[in-house]
């Protein structure tokens, strides 16, 4: 039997395993990278060593450091959560050559499908559909998506629309892939462009029996990557069902899978069904099929590596219906651009559940799977997700409802997320019918910020809240002289908002908001009243960052100081580092005549790649980013001088697109 799990991942992941060992008394051992010294998973845990050092390649990555974290801590068993080393077929051997109990897959079924080509040869031998392109791609093939051999998650992965561009679209994955995952084989299959991503979760003993525990939709994706998942598949029929779920069994089979794994398929509008690749690990949303089978399925990937078998030869029917969204630190509008900085707070309201499937009979819940906590720092060396949220109920409509007033409640204070997107999604009448596909987010634009009433008056709540704050009480007698105006200023995304307001014998009256009467203000609570509806704001300061909730949707303002400082202010033409990262490439000189909108360096953080182009035609004037820096949000990189006759360009922090990729969780 398994004693002590040493967990070879971090965050979320590292939680979830030790809920599920914790419940089976086993004990818990969590490694961690200096920048996560005092993460929550670190806290958990019975043990906890440290891989000293910070990017994922000098610690998480590091065979050598994990096994040796194991010897140290006692451990006999390793699990390697998701993501990181989870699919290397290496990793295992040499935690089997260890005497260790891996707690995955055979080695030999990680490395059938850890190269895409050869994946998709062994499922078209075992008589699972596969997408192809026969001999040279021609016009009638177009358009056609090129792929990663060994890679995921969008890394290496571009759509190709034009046969002309084919050749250097190949030659830019090839490089992207042999950055990322040291294999520089890509291939190109056609390109389904409504098509939906329909995934199949697999369980497997080592006697011979294999479930196919229903299937999820994960079509809702930015950048090639799922951000909404759900059990079951809406607007499946039963044959599709069956035989989506008989192509995965027959996957599982052909490579002799043991544990959990999921079967990925590409489903087309007209009902067929392609394989796209196998994961050999568990799945970031595998808490849908557990809140739809009631199964605990970390508990059955530790009771099959003890050499068990599964309860029965077939697994328990799927109950009502199951939602979850990943909540990221990320802003939609902005090309998705990652945030770091510190979740000052992060509330839902309404959990049932933490890290675990329904209790026994409980038909609808909230479940919470996180890895962030009030405090903790995001950095830039692992993903952005901050949490799961998991809705399930006898329906998917009440599920989405329950998910959707969930998330719109929630206290997400500290840093730019997705969760308005989140909620827009939703709440969308398409999504609510069950018409998704991968392009869903590009069909509908979902990334708009609240309206600008709702700002407006949110920011007179947050003024009139700071002055409840610094109210005294008088001492003396009033004297009748009109009080002179106080202003205050804020900026959102740019834009500045101006609050006045006075008091007087009546309270506080908001001059620059007229027709909104205040019911009543207190340091975290400010009550309006317009055109006769009464809404409550709820007020928290960070410093100068003010979060406002409200019914009109979460605004951070930023408070703007009464007389600004003009030596913090930019001269025009400069380009800011719009995130903390690293130089990892530059194409610019001083020098250069550059267009809007041309790349001129790129950044590293949070394992992606992001452009940073030019704001406006101009000429390279300085260039101050070099190979290999490290460089803070503000940080100068370039400054664009005006071209030859034309006017300046104004102060920009540039615009920046995220590459494709394949964030670690």
């Amino acid at each position: 039997m398994i004693g002590s799990v040493l967990v070879a991942n971090r965050g979320e992941i590292a939680r979830r395993v030790f809920r599920s060992c914790r419940d089976l008394g086993i004990a818990t051992v969590a490694v961690f990278a200096d920048p996560d010294a005092d993460a929550p998973h670190v806290r958990e845990a019975d043990a906890a060593v440290r891989l000293p050092g910070a990017a994922p390649g000098d610690t998480y990555l590091r065979t050598d450091l994990i096994l040796a974290a194991a010897r140290a801590a006692g451990a006999d068993a390793i699990h390697p959560g998701y993501g990181f080393l989870s699919e290397s077929a290496e990793f295992a051997r040499a935690v089997l050559d260890a005497g260790l109990v891996w707690i995955g897959p055979p080695p030999e079924a990680i490395a059938a499908m850890g190269v895409k080509t050869r994946a998709k040869e062994l499922m078209a031998a075992a008589g699972v559909p596969v997408l192809t392109v026969s001999g040279e791609p021609t016009q009638a093939d177009l358009p056609l998506l090129v792929k990663a051999a060994a890679g995921g998650g969008g890394r290496g992965m571009r759509v190709v629309r034009e046969l002309a561009s084919l050749e250097a679209e190949l030659a830019a994955a090839r490089a992207e892939a042999l950055a990322a995952f040291g294999n520089a084989e890509v291939f190109v299959e056609p390109y389904v462009e409504t098509g939906r991503h329909v995934e199949v979760q697999l369980l497997a003993d080592a006697h011979g029996t294999v479930w196919a525990l229903g299937e999820r939709d994960c079509s809702i994706q930015r950048r090639h990557q799922k951000v909404v998942e759900e059990s079951p598949a809406p607007l499946l029929d039963a044959d599709t069902r069956a035989r989506l779920h008989e192509a995965a069994r027959a996957a599982a089979r052909a490579i002799g899978y043991v544990g959990a794994g999921t079967a990925e398929f590409l489903l087309a509008p007209d009902g067929r069904f392609f394989f796209l690749e196998m994961n050999t690990r568990l799945q970031v949303e595998h808490p849908v099929t557990e809140c739809v089978t009631g199964l605990d399925l970390v508990r059955l990937q530790l009771l099959v590596a003890e050499g068990d078998r599964l309860p029965g030869a077939e697994p328990p029917a799927p109950r009502g219906h199951a939602i979850e969204v990943r909540l990221y630190a990320e802003d939609p509008a902005r090309d998705w651009q990652p945030q770091t900085g510190t979740v000052q707070r992060l509330e839902v309201p309404g959990v049932t559940a933490w890290f675990t499937p329904p209790r026994s009979g409980e038909e609808a819940g909230l479940r919470l799977d996180a890895g962030f906590e009030d405090g903790s720092a995001v950095g830039v060396h692992y993903d952005a997700m901050l949490a799961k949220v998991i809705a399930w109920a006898p329906t998917r409509e009440e599920a989405a409802r329950r998910l959707a007033g969930a998330l719109a409640r929630a206290r997400v204070h500290g840093l730019t997320t997705n969760r308005d997107l989140l909620v827009r999604v939703l709440r969308h009448p398409e999504f609510l019918a069950g018409r998704v596909d991968t392009a869903f987010l590009t069909r509908h634009d979902l990334t708009a910020g609240t309206d600008k009433d709702g700002v407006a008056l949110s920011a007179l709540a947050a003024a009139l809240a700071d002055a409840a704050a610094r109210r005294t009480p008088v001492t003396g007698g009033w004297r009748n002289v009109p009080a002179q105006p106080q202003v205050k200023r804020y900026a959102m995304e740019g834009v500045e908002h101006e609050v006045r307001y006075r008091e007087t014998r009546g309270g506080l009256v908001a001059e620059s908001h007229p027709g909104v009467a205040l019911v009543a203000s207190a340091p975290e609570r400010v009550v309006l009243e317009v055109d006769g509806v009464r809404r409550a704001f709820e007020v928290a300061r960070y410093g100068e960052l003010v979060h406002v909730d409200s019914p009109l949707g979460a605004v951070a303002l930023s408070a703007l100081p009464r007389f600004p400082d003009p030596e913090r202010e930019a001269a025009a033409g400069s380009l800011l580092a719009p995130m903390p990262g690293t130089v990892v490439r530059v194409e610019a000189a001083v020098g250069d005549r550059v267009t809007a909108g041309q790349p001129l360096l790129w950044l590293e953080a949070m394992k992606m790649q992001h452009r940073v182009a030019a704001p406006a035609e101009g000429v390279v004037t300085e260039l101050r980013a070099t190979v290999g820096q490290q460089v803070d949000t503000g940080a100068l990189l370039a400054v664009i001088g005006e071209p030859p006759s034309t006017e300046s360009e104004e102060e920009s922090t540039g615009s920046i697109t995220p590459e494709e990729g394949t964030p670690q969780p």
